[in-house]
């Protein structure tokens, strides 16, 4: 069993097998730029992978930049051996999930782990020991992962679908980092599914009827989202999930900070004909929102802007003909739960936005997700659109008294 010490702002493995391994704390901006160039080295290996823009990714783990930083801390580490990287993991702590009950996942004495990545068993090992060390001495009780960073962000490790590119937001892990976790001593905590979707056929007779009878309700409108008041519509949906997710395993509510800072980022994707509103009697009661997959664009690119990448994109982004559409969110108010209008309002914006992607950008295919494996609402309406799971993500627990 690997044993690490935390001194001197240094871990060490002390393990006989891994005693050359050394996880070193790195912070500051050439730490930041240095644990995710670890990380884009280790993906650029993955079959099917898809490189990601590499100022985005510094961003999200930039304390200046990413809200998340305002309720968390964050500590990360990467894996010398010989002078040479062979890991890295982050370690951290929202302060917000630490104040959700118990019984919905996380809770009191509840810490993190993410951006997980190892050369072999032994620096995972010593990888998770030494972020284990780290929330111990922050009084965790208990380590979950792999979250990067925050639940909104990428949760769970992708060990289902990685046969396939990944779409955009989703991570994408070889298939022995589960194996090398588990005999780490991690159970599994909880199980996210994705769904595939040929959306270039009609939905089933029965939901086309749930939805034509919506459509004859005078109560019901189902509208799309207006860019014009974008602020004022990232609060509307923002403000539904907040309500909608809040009793759901993982829950943690986004932030005002955290809502302005998604609005920003999500502006430049999103098109109004895909992201819908469902209003009754004038008032916003559910959301679903869709994004073309930009992976198909960054793919091309190699995930580099310059020299003549950002024309590509600007294209791209101003029509992304033929893109596979993405649903990551969407939410009915809990007073609606359990009825049979929460269902007709999904089929109604989920058939809404197929039509759109289908006969504006000529997609062809669509995927839900992530769902969690108990959220038998979403679930039955995954299986009655007639899709199919794709991709398996685990989010691992451990305690750690």
């Amino acid at each position: 069993m690997t044993r690490s010490k935390y001194e001197d702002g240094r871990v060490t493995d002390v393990s006989t097998r891994t005693a050359q391994i050394v996880i070193e704390p790195v912070s500051g901006k050439r730490g930041r730029e240095a644990f995710v160039d670890l990380g884009r080295a280790f993906s650029d290996r993955l079959p099917h992978f898809v490189p990601q823009i590499r100022a985005e990714q510094i961003e999200l783990v930039d304390p200046d930049k990413n809200p998340f930083f305002g309720h968390a801390r964050v500590q990360l580490f990467i894996a010398r051996a010989g002078g040479k990287g062979v890991g890295r993991i982050s370690a951290h702590i929202d302060e917000l999930a630490l104040a959700m009950p118990a019984d919905q996942g996380f809770g009191p004495g509840t810490g993190f782990f993410g951006y997980f990545d190892a050369e072999d068993e032994d620096v995972a090992r010593a990888l998770l020991a030494a972020a284990e060390a780290w929330l111990a001495g922050e009084g965790m009780t208990r380590a979950l992962g792999p979250i990067s960073l925050s639940i909104w962000e990428e949760p769970g490790l992708l060990v289902r679908g990685s046969d396939h590119a990944p779409m955009i937001m989703m991570g994408h892990h070889p298939a022995h980092y589960a194996a090398w976790i588990e005999a780490a001593g991690y159970a599994r905590a909880k199980t996210l599914f994705t769904y595939d979707l040929d959306i270039s056929k009609p939905f089933p007779p029965l939901v086309q009827r749930i939805v034509q009878s919506g459509h004859k309700n005078a109560r019901i409108n189902v509208r799309r989202v207006r860019k014009a008041d974008w602020d004022s519509e990232v609060a509307i949906i923002l403000g539904i999930l907040n309500d909608a997710w809040s009793d759901n395993w993982g829950f943690v509510p986004f932030t005002p900070e955290e809502v302005a800072y998604a609005g920003k980022k999500l502006r430049q994707i999103i098109k109004e004909e895909l992201n819908m509103i469902a209003e009754v009697d004038g008032r916003p009661v559910a959301f679903m929102l869709t994004f073309p997959d930009v992976n198909d664009a960054l793919a091309k690119i190699r995930g580099k802007l310059f020299p003549l990448g950002w024309i590509h994109m600007l294209r791209w982004l101003r029509f992304p003909k033929g893109a596979g559409m993405r649903v990551p969110l969407m939410g009915v108010l809990r007073e609606l739960h359990n009825s049979r209008l929460a269902s007709q309002l999904a089929f109604m914006m989920i058939e809404a936005i197929r039509v759109e992607s289908t006969t504006k950008f000529g997609s062809v295919r669509g995927e839900l997700g992530w769902v969690l494996e108990d959220n038998q609402g979403m679930v039955a309406i995954a299986d009655t659109i007639q899709s199919k799971i794709n991709r398996e993500y685990a989010i691992y627990a451990k305690r750690l008294d």
